[in-house]
């Protein structure tokens, strides 16, 4: 925290831990009241260390929380003689028919691009867990939060969305519409140290915050951007090659029966990305990369840093500029 001078001492490292016991007790207390164990099935496919290393610690979770988790291993995962993700869609489909099957995981990337997507629209709307599903990705980035399951029969994407929510609670005959996991976590994370306003009104709770997103990846930053974006931010999302600009586009006001939610708009940013870090709150990287390291000194006194890749993306003197509300840090 500051002090009385503006100036920053020691920013306070916050785990992802504290945030997600909260969680943990929420998911226990539903699965008490279910007359059968919840079955989760995840796929590994690959052989790459990270996709088993996440392959385990979800095993890890659903056994601490009762969930009956059953890991499938096809490919290079099940015979090291065996090309990366053979079998993977049979083992798609065998988990899509078998009813005792509630969830479905499968550890990405695998072949990367186009057919990974292709996967993940193989998975069935019903059982996918991660949001990865184009139904779902149709609502995320055009701001429709909640869904009549019914639509989920259909293979064209709804031109009218409901009427929107006032809170974050379901309205009669709708569900939420399914999040991709981490981009979620880190949204929660930041309405936990208090960067949302609970004051404003449910949808516009980051309104008013400027946020960096470091990669621009399909399952995690482009998302995340959208997210942040949608609950009002204003949000650069940094790549490679470009830098973009997501800002809430604001509701129409016409006679003409409303199509749209009030969503994201994105357009090429001419800052660079040291104006970028300079402008933002929060800085989030997620970029798969040892070597990859935000400059401490291009961040703005007392920003929050959050750290998603498994490599550090932050120096080791980060914590001599951000603030003591928190960085995160993920395991």
């Amino acid at each position: 925290m500051s002090d009385a001078t503006g100036s920053y001492g020691k920013g306070v490292l916050l785990k992802a831990d504290t945030i997600a016991n909260y969680f943990r007790d929420e998911i226990t207390a539903v699965l008490s009241t279910r007359p059968r164990a919840s079955k989760l099935v995840g796929i590994l496919a690959t052989s790459a260390v990270s996709s088993r290393f996440y392959a385990e610690f979800t095993q890890k979770q659903c056994n601490s929380l009762g969930v009956n988790f059953v890991l499938k291993k096809t490919g290079a995962a099940a015979d090291i003689s065996l090309s990366e993700g053979d079998g993977v869609e049979e083992a798609i489909i065998e988990a899509n028919e078998d009813p005792s099957v509630d969830g479905i995981m499968v550890y990405y990337p695998i072949f990367g691009g186009q057919q990974d997507h292709y996967l993940q629209q193989v998975v069935s709307p019903f059982k996918d867990v991660e949001g990865l599903h184009f139904k779902f990705h149709y609502n995320l980035y055009h701001n429709i939060r909640f869904l009549d399951p019914k639509t989920l029969l259909s293979s064209v994407p709804s031109t009218t969305a409901p009427a929107p929510a006032v809170e974050d609670q379901p309205p009669p005959g709708t569900v939420k519409s399914i999040l991709p996991c981490t981009p979620l976590a880190v949204v929660k994370c930041l309405e936990h140290i208090g960067i949302y306003n609970k004051l404003l009104p449910y949808g516009d709770g980051a309104y008013g915050k400027t946020i960096s997103v470091i990669n621009r990846s399909e399952v995690v930053g482009r998302p995340l951007a959208a997210l942040l974006a949608n609950d009002g931010a204003r949000v650069f999302s940094v790549d490679i090659d470009s830098i973009q600009e997501y800002t809430k586009r604001p509701r129409e006001n016409t006679d003409v029966k409303r199509r749209y939610f009030p969503r994201h708009v994105v357009r090429p940013s001419t800052h660079t990305l040291q104006e970028c870090l300079a402008l933002s709150d929060v800085v989030v990287s997620a970029v798969p990369s040892a070597e990859y390291k935000v400059k401490t000194e291009w961040l703005k006194d007392g920003c929050v840093c959050v750290n998603i890749a498994a490599d550090k993306n932050f120096g080791a003197d980060v914590r001599d500029k951000v603030s003591g509300s928190a960085r995160f840090k993920q395991h």
